[in-house]
Formats: structure tokens, sequence, C-alpha cells
């Protein structure tokens, strides 16, 4: 790799697709069963997320860190300032409850069957692709490194990333990882693709401008989010779906097949399964579906 310096600055905590239970503690702050239906209604109905009974603990441990903040001393006044905030204020609410478990080439499977895909377009075509939950970036620059190594001599792809966390798109777009968070990276790759810091950045890699210059980021929620897109030949959209109740589910995969082209692919979660809606997508492989046009 490439030696480089670069600003250090502290990235924040991870995004969407798992729900975490912190160690037992004690609460210094009054958490009524009232209280966490509230949460659970306000985070389903603004961005999907089922919230299950057994997390009280984990809504606790992340939500009392933003009434101290704040300087509430009750968690209706901090609620009744979300509801009557700005869309910042939502931001952070959405921000505390959401957490992602990522990796680069996490199911690698998945790179297998996009480096296929894409050697069977043509030259001249551009594909596009959308990872609609981006977290802290392996994901959607690990589509970006296999793109480039399948699309030798043709047309480079179009990236796009989206989360509906603000601070974890802020550490993707900035592109900065420990050196063990690309450990499983083979040597070649990382002598291609990142920066090695030194100095005060010792330990630390960066992604090279010219793998981030391939990936557009921006914030997106799949419930309220505009749909209105020119269409994608593969989406990844994986562990996310877990999170939402089944009419969500239905909501959001209506969504993606409008956002795909005709035989476009759709990349889910190990854990996720839509053989119920097989009227938008077939299955085509392991945890991949492809757009039902029938």
């Amino acid at each position: 790799m490439a030696s480089t310096q670069f600003p250090a600055r502290a990235g924040p905590r991870a995004s969407l697709s798992a729900l975490g239970e912190p160690q037992p503690f004690d609460r210094d702050l009054e958490f009524s069963q009232a209280d966490f239906e509230r949460v659970r209604r306000l985070i389903h109905e603004r961005a999907g997320i089922d919230l299950h009974p057994s997390k009280q603990n984990m809504v606790y441990s992340r939500l009392s860190r933003r009434l101290r903040e704040r300087g509430h001393q009750t968690f209706r006044s901090y609620l009744d300032g979300v509801q009557a905030g700005s869309d910042k204020d939502w931001q952070e609410f959405i921000n505390s409850l959401t957490t992602n478990l990522t990796s680069f080439y996490r199911e690698a499977h998945h790179f297998d069957t996009l480096a296929e895909r894409l050697r069977q377009m043509r030259p001249g075509d551009a594909p596009r692709i959308w990872c609609c939950a981006a977290s802290t970036g392996e994901e959607p620059y690990s589509i970006a490194m296999t793109a480039t190594e399948a699309r030798i001599g043709c047309v480079q792809a179009v990236i796009h990333a989206s989360d509906v966390d603000t601070e974890v798109l802020a550490t993707a777009e900035r592109g900065v990882y420990t050196l063990d968070a690309v450990g499983a990276l083979s040597e070649s790759r990382l002598r291609r693709f990142f920066l090695k810091g030194s100095g005060a950045n010792a330990g630390k890699v960066r992604v090279k401008p010219e793998l981030r210059s391939m990936v557009a980021f921006r914030p997106f929620n799949l419930l309220s989010g505009d749909w209105r897109m020119e269409p994608y030949d593969i989406v990844f959209c994986r562990n996310v779906m877990i999170y939402f109740d089944r009419p969500t589910q239905r909501r959001v995969l209506e969504g993606l097949h409008r956002s795909l082209k005709p035989g476009g692919l759709l990349m889910v979660g190990h854990s996720e399964n839509f053989g119920d809606q097989r009227d938008l997508f077939q299955l085509s492989g392991k945890t991949v579906y492809i757009r039902n046009d029938a």
C-alpha cells in the first residue's frame, strides 16, 4: 500500500441492521413501559423498525445518553421534544436506535454473483448499483472494488450508497478504517485500493480517491424517501428487512421492485426470505432474488 498523511477524525458508531443488547445496569432515570411503547411506536412510524419488546434495556441505554446531553429529566419530556422538534431532532433519535454489524466482503457469495453479472454486461454500458444500507461504508466499497476488478476495459459502474443514519454515512464518506477492519482483504487489494496512514494515523488506512469517487453517498429512509429514481441493475438491501414487520416489508419490497430494471437482482441478508412475495421477486440463488416481470 502507498503511504499518506490524512486528518484524524473520530468516527461515529455503526448503523442499521442489528439491534444489540447492553449488559445489565442500574437505571438512574425512570423509564416506564409507556415510555418504551412510545419509543417503539415512533421508531416504527419514522424508520419502519419493528422494535422487539425485549429491547427495553437497549433503548434505555441509547436514549438516556440523549436525555443527559439535552438536559431532560424524563423520557416523556425528551420524546415530547423530539415530536415537536426539527428534522435534526428526529434524525438524532433514529441514529440513537440503529446499529449495524458490517465488514468488507461480508457474505462473500454476493460479490461473486455481482462480478458474474457485471462481466455479462456490455462493455459500453454503465451498470447501476444501489447499496441501500451502507452503514460505515464497507459494503459499498466492497461493491466498488468488485466492479473495478470485473469491469477492466469497460465503462465503470455507477454506485449509490444510502443509509437512514447520517452519522455512519459521514464515516463512510471519509473512508478511513483500522488495519483490523481491512485485515481479511488480500495484500493485492490493500495495495490497489487503500493508502496506509503514517504518523498520527499509523494503524489506519484510507480508501484511495479513485475508489472513493465511484460511490455517491446520501441519506435515504426506506419508508419516507423519494423512490422516483432511475432504475438499477443490482440492489443490495441486506439485513435490513428483518427489522420491519410484514406490512412494512411488503411496502419496501414494492419500492425495491420499482427501483430495479427488468431482470434486476436484489441481494438480501442470510436470514431474510421473501418466498411469499413471488409476485415481486423470484429466488435466483443463495439469498439472491431476481425481479419478477410477469
